[in-house]
């Protein structure tokens, strides 16, 4: 099982907690919402709970709860400027469909 960030998210991920100044890594998981069944939701960690899995990817820890791994494992976080958007992108094998507006998934 395994969850990794491309050198570009882990830099973004490194600069926001510095500015932040306090974090020990990004909480990578999913919710129940939208057209699809899934999201996917992301925030800062500062303190990981005892049923955290922990991954590291170029030396950012991310930490999944276990009932999200099932859905994200393999997953490569991703972050992309297109225009004047950006924003994380979500390299996911499990994933099956989308939904139109891209908010939600399922697998």
């Amino acid at each position: 099982m395994s969850i990794t960030l491309t050198e570009r998210a882990a830099n973004h991920v490194q600069n926001y907690m510095a500015k932040r100044g306090k974090g020990v890594g990004l909480r990578f998981g999913v919710r129940t919402t939208g057209c699809s069944g899934m999201a996917y939701k992301l925030e800062f960690v500062d303190e990981p709970t005892a049923e955290d899995q922990t991954f590291e990817s170029h030396g950012v820890k991310v930490f999944v709860d276990p009932k999200s791994l099932v859905y994200i494992d393999g997953t490569e976080l991703d972050f992309v400027r297109e225009g004047l958007n950006e924003g994380f992108k979500f390299n996911n094998p499990q994933e099956k469909d989308k939904c139109g507006c891209g908010e939600s998934f399922n697998v």
